[in-house]
Order: structure tokens, then sequence, then C-alpha cells
């Protein structure tokens, strides 16, 4: 007698599940991982974070800002027996696109050479003297 309720898989719903003695069996990471998206376009997330970073546009200092940027460092230039402590703000550009950001460091200065247009911390770090944006310190 057949009853209403019957499924076709009755006869088998309560086996107890194989096991392979031959292959080990897989972990859930594994067996997620099966399933888990592709990266179709290798390097495209890297390149949206790229895209959306943000940089700062160079400020052009005004001829009175210039005026007293080099009064500073004139003075700085009579002081560099004393290694004046300064804080200095200078604009570094950005390698990979247009703009770049301010960056303010404190340090002791070393030298300013001329030729080169550098100004040397003692710590070994040159600043471009045209990128310098503000000086500040005992000086």
């Amino acid at each position: 007698m057949k009853q209403d309720n019957c499924s076709p898989y009755d006869d088998i719903i309560h086996l107890p599940h194989p096991v392979s003695t031959k292959h080990p069996q897989m972990s859930v990471t594994d067996r997620a991982a099966q399933f888990s998206p592709f990266a179709a376009l290798t390097g495209y997330d890297a390149a949206i974070k790229e895209t959306a970073r943000l940089t700062e546009e160079r400020v052009e200092l005004d001829e009175e800002a210039k005026s007293r940027l080099d009064d500073k460092l004139r003075m700085v230039q009579e002081m560099l027996i004393e290694q004046p402590e300064l804080l200095v703000t200078y604009f570094q550009a950005d390698n990979r696109k247009s703009g770049g950001c301010y960056i303010t460091v404190r340090g002791s200065v070393k030298k300013i050479d001329v030729y080169e247009q550098v100004l040397i911390l003692t710590e070994g770090l040159q600043i471009p003297i045209k990128d310098i944006y503000e000086l500040e310190g005992d000086i």
C-alpha cells in the first residue's frame, strides 16, 4: 500500500554519508573557496583606490611671502654655526599623479646648499628651497 506523503528519496534518505578512504576530507575554507568569485580584472581595485586617493595642489607664494621666506633663509644662513632648530613646511610632489602633499618636519639645519638649492637638515633630509612653504623657529 502506497502512502501519499512518500518522496522518491525515502529509500536513501536515512543511509549513512559516504566517506572516502582514499581522499582526505576538504577543509571548510577550501570548500568555500570553490564558490568565491575570482578577480577577473587583476589590479582594478588598486587602480580605483589610487584614483580615489586625494592630493593637494601646490600653493604659489605671493611676492611678499617669498620675500619673508628669503629673509628667514638668510637669517638661517647666518646662524648655521648654531645649527638652529626649525619647523619646515614644504610641498612634496606625488610620484603617481598631479599634486602632492604638504609635510612639516622639525630638525636642525646643517647646511644651505646654494648651488643645489637645498636645505639640508642634520638628519640628512634634503628639502628643495623652491618647495619650502614656511619656516618657523628661533630665527
